[in-house]
């Protein structure tokens, strides 16, 4: 007979299962639609071997029948690992490039008759972009600077690139870069000109799960018997979205792009603190404080960009100052928004604590 499970042991289990009820929980809105097409295509990820490319590949072999599928990326231990999981023996469209946004002729080569390009690849850690100033500037703008001239060359159909929320009104490098390239990008649509590349920019919040976040963290420090959670403020709000959300959202915002837009997603907000009580009933949290570069709240659609917004059922769509996008979108259903509208973590209506988010889960678990 097994012997019985001590209470760590089962503490330790228990983590995961709230972890995989929190992630079926905020996919409710799942960003599906539209459908973006991409069966017999080339397509092609850069960033590719980290946590959004890896469900990225993940959604496309399941869903689609590419031409073929590029992982580009700089790190070959994660290429090689990344193909043990989907090996060109099975999925015989799948490809491996090493290489790096800095270097645009390598991007170039990359891109030969692809169709589409999702951009992923940023130094994104706040502390060491603000401890490597030179090095983020680097690989998030002159590497934004670099994929939108090899998509140019290479007559590429679309590019959407991954932002952060961190990028609206950024008080730090990481979300100051970020702004500079989603900028890049939209503005690269006059330089492409009428019949040439399209670029569009997705922007959303913490990843649950996703290397680096919180709740990865505070699962580790249980795991290893902490007494108490780590909190910076006890005031702090944050988005959350799961992985899959984000690979369909930025499929369908894909879909949906006709070129220079920045799609936000509608989805929940929590206090950190809130999390940490759903994580660990009882436990002590000690206030450690606000890291340098970091908000108290995240924004997503700043005030100064309600004039540029319309809605949509599950998005917000921030259109450029060029072209007559606003006539397009509100054919198709969006309305603009209020003048004073703003979307940030600690006012947006759908707000999570724990007794509401326990609640939740036990209506869809039981």
């Amino acid at each position: 007979m097994r012997p019985a499970k001590n209470a760590r042991e089962t503490r330790t289990q228990a983590i995961p299962d709230l972890e995989a009820r929190l992630i079926a929980l905020l996919n409710q809105r799942d960003f599906a639609l539209p459908w973006m097409d991409l069966n017999d295509k080339t397509v092609l990820v850069t960033g590719g071997t980290g946590s959004f490319g890896r469900e990225f590949v993940k959604s496309v072999i399941a869903n689609y029948k590419p031409r073929r599928l590029i992982v580009f990326s700089r790190d070959e231990l994660k290429q090689f690992e990344m193909a043990q999981l989907f090996p060109p023996e099975k999925y015989p469209f799948m490809r491996y490039f090493i290489g790096d946004v800095r270097n645009r002729d390598r991007l170039e080569m990359a891109m030969r008759d692809v169709d589409y390009v999702i951009h992923a690849a940023a130094l994104k850690q706040v502390p060491i972009a603000e401890y490597n100033p030179l090095e983020c500037i680097h690989t998030n703008v002159l590497g934004a600077e670099n994929i939108v001239y090899a998509a140019i060359r290479r007559n590429v159909k679309k590019v959407i690139a991954l932002s952060t929320d961190k990028a609206a009104n950024p008080v730090n490098l990481y979300g100051a870069s970020k702004l500079a390239s989603d900028k890049i990008f939209i503005a690269s649509n006059n330089l492409a000109g009428a019949d040439g590349t399209k670029f569009a920019v997705v922007r959303y919040g913490n990843v649950v799960g996703s290397r680096g976040s919180v709740l990865p963290f505070f699962q580790k420090l249980l795991a290893e018997g902490a007494d108490t959670l780590p909190i910076t403020d006890e005031r702090m709000t944050r988005f959350w979205i799961t992985l899959a959300q984000g690979v369909n959202f930025v499929l369908s915002s894909m879909s949906h792009m006709q070129g220079g837009e920045l799609f936000v997603p509608k989805i929940p907000s929590m206090k950190v603190t809130e999390l940490a009580h759903l994580i660990a009933p009882g436990k002590k949290q000690k206030v450690v404080g606000i890291r340098p570069g970091e908000k108290l709240h995240e924004i997503m659609v700043p005030a100064d960009d309600a004039r540029q917004t319309v809605e949509l059922a599950d998005r917000f769509v921030i259109l450029p100052n060029f072209g007559h996008l606003r006539d397009y979108y509100v054919k198709n259903g969006a309305k603009p928004v209020a003048e004073d509208f703003a979307y940030a973590s600690d006012t947006n209506h759908e707000t999570l604590d724990a007794r509401g988010l326990q609640q939740k889960l036990a209506e869809c678990f039981g």
